[in-house]
């Protein structure tokens, strides 16, 4: 974090569907690779703590404990660590369940992004197990660790560097007519995370560049997308790890598809600040 740069890291653990202690392990051998490197902001996929392919077993008091008991310890293992990490796990709230990215730092969790727009179309059914993100924050209880807030509209703000600003949406928020991350632009977020688990069709990963491009420009943020790979389960599609991160319309570093590939980079928020100011219309 120097000169109003920092490094960033999109990060696909290889995981074992509804494996949270393999998952934890994995993730945590990947932050500890990501922190020697100095990455700033490290972003995992949607769900990769359970992994997105879970089926009813979301539905499982006993899975839902064990990835509370896993964020814990991935919070843990922050501890004294330079960085802030997202992770995606499913948390239950009264009578229902919420996808969520988990924003942890140096020991905490810091809050839990729901997820908003949740797909129940085509290859999708999500909202089978998932109900969509409240905006109004609430308090939500982790298993081993006690109530976090959980809302939609979280900003998670720097100290060292209070121009940066991020905020999580999760996957098809980013294809939605009225992504959250607008919302979260306009009220001062320079850089967005996006927690996914795109599957791959014919020319897909061409339409997912130009989305996460697109609105990385329309913004004028930066845009970090982490998506689900390996270990997912092939039933029904494949995931192919496809990695991206962009600021202001472009690509800095794109991963190879199939291969769970970790990149880095770093974007300028001082710079995303400045043209923001030039731009009468933001």
């Amino acid at each position: 974090m120097k000169h109003g740069f920092i490094k960033v890291a999109a990060v696909t653990p290889d995981i074992k569907v509804a494996d949270t202690k393999h998952n934890g392990e994995e993730i945590c051998r990947l932050l500890d690779e990501a922190f020697e490197k100095e990455a700033d902001l490290i972003v995992m996929p949607e769900l990769c703590v359970t992994g997105y392919t879970c089926g009813d077993l979301f539905l499982q008091e006993l899975l839902l404990r064990e990835a509370g008991k896993t964020l814990v310890k991935i919070a843990e293992h922050t501890k004294n660590k330079r960085g802030l990490v997202f992770v995606g796990l499913p948390v239950a709230y009264n009578n229902n369940l919420y996808n969520t990215a988990a924003a942890v730092c140096d020991g905490r969790i810091l809050g839990l992004v729901p997820k908003v727009h949740i797909p129940g179309y085509n290859e999708f059914y999500e909202t089978r197990h998932f109900a969509r993100g409240m905006k109004t924050p609430v308090q939500a209880d982790i298993p081993g660790y006690g109530t976090v807030p959980m809302g939609t509209d979280l900003l998670f703000v720097c100290q060292e560097m209070p121009e940066l600003k991020v905020a999580a949406e999760l996957c098809e928020d980013l294809w939605a007519p009225d992504p959250p991350s607008v919302g979260h632009a306009l009220a001062g977020a320079s850089v967005i995370v996006n927690l996914s688990a795109s599957d791959e069709t014919t020319g897909k990963d061409i339409y997912r560049r130009s989305l996460v491009t697109g609105q990385s420009a329309r913004l004028v943020c930066g845009y970090i997308y982490a998506s689900a790979g390996d270990g997912e389960s092939t039933q029904d599609v494949v995931y192919s790890a496809h990695n991206m991160i962009a600021e202001n319309g472009t690509l800095l570093a794109e991963a190879k598809r199939f291969q769970n590939e970790s990149i880095y980079t770093e974007i300028d928020v001082q710079r995303l600040r400045e043209e923001r100011r030039r731009m009468t219309t933001f």
